[in-house]
């Protein structure tokens, strides 16, 4: 993986970037004084989110270094339901590599996964829930069935209702403050992504371009609600490997 842009001193403009190098591009705000939250998404050239309704097959092992390193420097990973479904979720794992720059950051061993969910439609038996060392935070509302809401408490997830029909995104964000979670890895879906574009609640989004074209039929990284304007982020850095672009913006203050 090399950089293009900041342009590298002329000694490492051949370099390939070294773990280092990619926490010191992709390391959260020091000491945030609010939830900072950063989006994590792939997509082909022609824009879409996912090959056979898995972004999988858009991946890369360069990608895949990015996402990790977006994980090993939160203090939560957040994602919506769908795709907690369709990307079958499971708990983080404790890799070494994980643990030893987790706790070098002063984080915990391992990041919770907060799943928003309005309708609570997380079973109990999902591996989000059943196959985790750390119980998940599920967001949910005040409509959403109790039952359910009852069920996911039974098994050991954590239910957060911010909202009465629809999950309020900056509530949700003000309990994980409360908590000390304010490095937020958003890992998708479309949906949940849209409603934080809307609400002007990301701060940097991680973007993967794959060298193909999909065509017609696919999801976009955005769905759903509309922005009531556009946001203006930055680029803050571009690094490619093997035809795959990495981009990274920042919002622009």
């Amino acid at each position: 993986m090399h950089r293009l842009w900041p342009v590298p001193p002329e000694a490492a403009s051949a370099a390939a970037l070294t773990d280092a190098d990619l926490e010191e591009l992709y390391g959260y705000p020091q000491r945030p004084s609010r939830p900072w939250v950063q989006a994590n998404f792939v997509s082909s050239a022609d824009g879409a989110v996912a090959v056979s309704e898995r972004s999988e097959g858009l991946s890369h092992p360069a990608d895949k270094r990015i996402f990790a390193l977006g994980r090993d420097l939160a203090d939560v990973i957040l994602v919506g339901a769908g795709t907690v479904k369709a990307e079958r979720y499971r708990g983080a794992r404790p890799g070494e590599l994980r643990v030893e720059r987790r706790r070098r950051h002063g984080l915990a061993d391992v990041p919770p996964i907060a799943v928003v969910s309005g309708r609570c439609t997380v079973a109990p038996d999902d591996p989000v829930v059943a196959d985790t060392i750390v119980p998940p935070i599920v967001v949910t509302t005040a409509s959403a069935p109790r039952q359910r809401r009852e069920a996911l408490a039974e098994a050991g997830a954590e239910v957060v209702v911010a909202g009465e029909h629809a999950v309020d995104l900056p509530a949700m964000l003000a309990v994980f403050a409360r908590r000390g979670l304010l490095r937020v890895n958003c890992e998708g879906g479309p949906h949940l992504f849209a409603s934080l574009v809307a609400e002007d609640l990301v701060d940097q989004l991680c973007l993967t371009l794959a060298p193909l074209l999909a065509g017609a039929g696919a999801d976009r990284i955005v769905a759903g609600r509309s922005a009531p304007v556009p946001r203006r982020m930055r680029l803050a850095s571009l690094l490619h490997e093997d035809g795959f672009t990495m981009l990274r913006y920042r919002r622009d203050q």
